[in-house]
């Protein structure tokens, strides 16, 4: 489906209007974040902030790879080649990704959602899955599991083309680090990257697109879901608005600083009547686990 199909060119427009000043604030403010959870862990060492430096991190690694996908889109600030310097240099070096790899694969996502040509039906085909199943799944991520899958796979695909960004930012992390005295504070960010992140990009994948009404219908109200979180998901789950999937697949040129003003409109307006909509993640959880533990659901495809 187009976005043709539910705005207006007048709408289009409207809502796809990029802001350079509003783009450089989501660039600071998820710096600034960053920054704030190793200041506090150097300030106050102690079991509870290590532990909550890693969760926090974690969403912040999240918020970095929704920056990446903002420019992936060219979303984010008017000029191309900002999108793409802050694409890569500025989030998805530090998460271990590549900025044009995942735009290639992105755009397949957006014109084949709906459809079993979906470059990321892995991720979300096999719910809604058993207790045992589920259990399972957020083992191998908080163990680590995942992300040393993961790390394998984008050292072997992306490391001819992103090695010296990589190397720069984590390099430029670890050496700020070091000079305020506490270099040893960048083990929190691989740390984060291979266990909390690993559940928090899992939990954000199905909730996009996983146990939705219908995967295999074009409308992006039937095979894909929007999230409204409460204030703390926002900052672990959600960062950068994230959470408004069905929004974006309608009109993928709208800037995530907009999504929310966007939502607001397609609701005003009825467009999300019946869209598939659920009121915090938890209530997402529930969908992506079985009522009955007898259901056998479709096998379990390992992501």
């Amino acid at each position: 489906m187009k976005a043709t199909d539910f705005l207006n060119t007048e709408e289009i427009r409207k809502f796809s209007e990029k802001n350079n000043a509003r783009a450089a604030w989501v660039l600071i403010f998820n710096w600034t974040f960053i920054a704030l959870i190793f200041a506090v862990a150097a300030r106050w060492t102690n079991p509870f902030t290590l532990f909550a430096a890693l969760i926090l991190l974690g969403g912040r690694q999240l918020s970095l790879a929704v920056i990446t996908h903002e420019c992936g889109h060219g979303s984010m600030f008017t000029k191309w080649n900002w999108n793409k310097f802050a694409g890569q240099w500025l989030s998805a070096a530090f998460v271990f990704s590549d900025a044009k790899a995942y735009r290639i694969n992105h755009t397949r996502h957006h014109r084949c959602g709906g459809t079993d040509k979906d470059p990321d039906l892995q991720n979300y085909v096999s719910y809604a899955v058993t207790r045992k199943s589920f259990r399972r799944k957020i083992l191998r991520d908080i163990t680590g599991r995942t992300g040393f899958k993961l790390l394998f796979f984008s050292v072997k695909k992306f490391w001819k083309d992103s090695a010296v960004s990589w190397i720069t930012a984590h390099t430029l992390m670890w050496g700020v680090l070091y000079l305020s005295g506490h270099g040893w504070l960048y083990l929190l960010w691989p740390g984060a990257w291979m266990t909390s992140y690993m559940l928090i990009i899992r939990l954000r994948n199905a909730a996009e697109h996983a146990a939705v009404p219908n995967l295999f219908d074009p409308d992006p109200r039937l095979h894909t879901r929007t999230t409204l979180p409460f204030w703390w998901e926002k900052i672990i789950i959600a960062p950068n608005h994230v959470n408004y999937h069905i929004e974006h697949h309608i009109l993928p040129s709208v800037p995530c600083y907009r999504l929310k003003e966007f939502h607001k409109y397609l609701k005003a307006n009825g467009t999300l009547d019946n869209a598939e909509m659920c009121n915090g993640y938890w209530t997402v959880i529930k969908k992506l686990i079985l009522a009955d533990p007898s259901e056998k659901g479709k096998p379990e495809v390992v992501t």
